[in-house]
């Protein structure tokens, strides 16, 4: 500590000082103005920006090239993302990957194969739009099933949560690897190692006591999907098809981690797999094989088609606007040298720094509520932390930050609404049940992180 004492200066203070500001105001233009997060970003890069010293002219320049960068590489993932998502919910791909799993299980695995819906639906799709699809289908096992609600309930939560907040090709995932230059590839793999016990835990294990602790949660009338109706209305693709489809981007993206790990640089079939295994190029073929597996074998025509896709990026315009605004923050952040400064004071205090990524998460997503702000804000305080890290050291630091921002989800979240919502509970019991479950995925995945750094990194 006296090393660092003797090292700290006046223009450090002055930033550390800037900072906690700028995060103060876009925590209060969120959370008390309710102002979007793109505006309240951008405002709060602004305010850190010139009260950390830097020219106008530099923090307008510094600001504009962290939204360029970031929307040129993370933007575009996100939109090839949602086109695969959107395909597979409009084809039915969906509907066949839950049906046949639901239809090949007993009652008593039901919490597992929820579970594993969540998470084969969620790894292309967006919680929110996961969340929507699966919401009748849980109630509909539910009732039909006799199980308590929670039971079906929170595994197929955990499955989409965890996913959403460690697995790309999800918004968050994707931001903290472009801040900190982690490869996507080995994001996947170890995102994917630290998510099935995660899911495990937090979803058929923790489903049980939650069950237990709001025994009373009935699925809401309303939404539950009509027995009986038309069999079947159209075309859907088959469960192998659907699947290939799925999970073309995660096998192409993992062939070209375990490829730079394995295989020389000069290597051909390196080559060949670190362009097909290239994040941009597996999503674009994946929604390419989509149009294909998911849409033609739906009956879909050309212009259908088309508006599918056209129709998939609106939603998600928010969600890279968001993203962008996180990116020139953190741009801000780099060039005023908050990042060296908290880098120095991690050092100092002997902070390991997957701990400390966790940490500054967990305390953005308590006072925003948003898990995507969490992650683009603290990967950008941390950035400076990655530069010395390995390959594998940078992917677990984003995997820390996304774990972070999934600690405990409160009113001012709009998923812990979602959900009260959906399930017909109270605020209480989506406390009791949603809320812990969130807290329970973020600590476990800390839990898994911190020893592979201790033993990868």
């Amino acid at each position: 500590m006296s090393t660092l004492a003797a090292a700290w200066t006046g223009h450090d203070t002055r930033l550390v000082v800037a900072t906690l500001i700028g995060i103060a105001v876009i925590v209060v233009l969120i959370s008390k103005a309710r102002m979007h997060a793109f505006l309240s970003l951008i405002i709060g890069s602004m305010v850190v920006g010139l009260l950390g010293g830097l020219p106008v002219d530099k923090v307008i320049k510094s600001f504009s090239s962290g939204v360029g960068s970031t929307v040129a590489s993370v933007g575009l993932l996100i939109a090839l993302g949602a086109m695969l998502g959107k395909l597979l919910a409009d084809s039915g791909g969906a509907e066949q990957i839950v049906d046949t799993i639901l239809s090949r299980t007993s009652s008593k695995a039901l919490p597992w194969a929820m579970a594993l819906v969540a998470a084969l639906i969620g790894l292309p799709m967006f919680f929110e739009i996961g969340l929507v699809m699966l919401i009748p289908v849980v109630l509909l096992v539910a009732k039909r099933s006799g199980k308590p609600l929670m039971l079906v309930g929170i595994p197929a939560l955990a499955g989409l949560s965890v996913l959403h907040g460690l697995v790309p090709p999800h918004p968050g995932p994707l931001a903290a690897a472009g801040a900190l230059n982690a490869s996507v590839g080995i994001v996947l793999g170890l995102g994917l190692l630290v998510a099935i016990p995660t899911v495990i835990i937090a979803g058929p294990l923790f489903g049980k006591l939650a069950a237990r602790w709001v025994p009373e949660a009935k699925a809401p009338e309303h939404l539950i999907p009509a027995a009986g109706g038309s069999e079947d209305e159209r075309r859907r693709p088959s469960f192998t098809a659907t699947l290939v489809t799925v999970l073309l981007p995660v096998v192409l993206m993992l062939g070209k981690a375990i490829a730079d790990i394995v295989a020389d640089s000069g290597n051909p079939v390196r080559r060949v797999l670190d362009f097909v295994g290239d994040p941009l190029i597996a999503l674009l073929a994946a929604v390419l094989l989509g149009m294909f597996t998911l849409g033609r074998a739906a009956g879909f025509t050309r212009d259908r088609l088309a508006s599918t896709i056209g129709d998939s990026l609106g939603p998600i315009a928010g969600i890279i606007l968001i993203v962008a605004a996180g990116g020139g923050f953190k741009q801000i952040l780099v060039d005023a040298g908050v990042g060296n400064v908290v880098t120095q004071l991690a050092e100092g205090a002997n902070i390991p720094a997957l701990l400390l990524g966790w940490l500054v998460a967990v305390l953005i997503r308590l006072a925003t509520g948003s898990a995507t702000v969490a992650t683009v804000s603290a990967a950008g305080l941390v950035s400076g932390l990655a530069a010395t890290m390995s390959p594998t050291g940078a992917a677990l630091l984003v995997l820390a930050i996304g774990a972070g921002s999934l600690f405990f989800s409160h009113v001012n979240d709009a998923g812990f609404w979602l959900v009260k919502e959906y399930f017909g509970l109270s605020v209480g019991q989506t406390i009791r049940t949603w809320s812990i479950m969130e807290t329970v995925i973020s600590v476990v995945a800390i839990a898994i992180i911190l020893p592979l750094g201790a033993l990868l990194a």
